[in-house]
């Protein structure tokens, strides 16, 4: 069986987020979805099948962290949407039928592709008992995304902050519902990012996410009611960063971004 690690969010290999991609016939039980997961030990790792046509959607697609599986990944629908495009299993709109509806791709000739998730919700809420402590970092604001993606989303004073940041994940795994995700405008745009992001997600099995779509449907409508437009750039990460574009559209947020395969193997399980 075939097996791809792909990083996502980034242009060249051992940067962005790395994500397992398996395409198969159908989806065999969700216990050998869960080993598989855990053995491959990435944020996720990601299952698809072909539909049949004519329906809603082409493929059908979850997503499994080491720990469980979740409702919306995008790092790991970015991965499986460029295997199928290098593949040549599909060319400029694939339809993924995932837990949280039906979610659109549509490849570019310079090779990004763009998905089309909801918008989180945000609302502002105050600062949980003890979430400056465990983030070690002063809070500006926070807004509950649990609508959504079930995260806090966490403003820092700036970019050093999020940069530095060496976050208690025991007391953070008490404060949300997946995890939490801290943010600050960028330092110097010119060097081509908006703002700056990190997301904890220990709750289902991952310290740190490198890079997480999902987290940027809530991160675009922030940025872009703070900083006045609909279009922006996203950096996020620490030991590992990669480049999230967004453009907010009302319900709607368009993530952007490209993809490189760095392994390409077989499964004997």
């Amino acid at each position: 069986m075939r097996i791809r690690i792909v990083d996502a969010f980034t242009d060249r290999p051992f940067s962005g987020n790395p994500a397992g991609v398996l395409l198969l016939d159908a989806f065999p039980d969700d216990r050998w979805l869960q080993r598989v997961a855990a053995e491959v030990n990435l944020s996720e790792t990601a299952f698809a099948h072909p539909l049949p046509p004519g329906g809603d959607a082409d493929w059908a697609l979850r997503w499994f962290t080491p720990a469980t599986e979740v409702d919306m990944c995008g790092h790991a629908t970015l991965a499986t949407a460029h295997v199928l495009h290098t593949a040549g299993l599909a060319t400029g709109t694939v339809r993924f039928a995932a837990r949280c509806g039906v979610l659109v791709t549509t490849a570019a000739e310079d090779g990004t592709i763009t998905m089309d998730f909801p918008t989180s919700t945000l609302t502002p809420v105050e600062a949980p008992e003890g979430l400056a402590e465990a983030l070690g970092a002063e809070v500006v604001s926070v807004h509950d995304t649990a609508a959504h993606i079930g995260d806090l989303l966490v403003e820092l004073p700036d970019e050093s902050a999020v940069r530095d940041l060496a976050p208690d994940l025991a007391a953070l795994a008490a404060l949300s519902d997946r995890g939490v995700i801290v943010t600050a405008a960028a330092k110097d745009p010119a060097r081509g990012h908006d703002f700056v992001s990190r997301g904890f997600f220990p709750n289902v099995g991952i310290d740190e996410d490198p890079v997480t779509g999902s987290a940027h449907t809530a991160l675009a409508p922030f940025w872009s009611a703070s900083l006045g437009r609909s279009e922006l750039t996203g950096l996020q990460g620490g030991a590992r960063t990669g480049v999230v574009r967004t453009a907010l559209r009302g319900e709607r947020t368009l993530l952007t971004g490209q993809a490189v395969t760095v392994i390409d193997g077989d499964l004997r399980a």
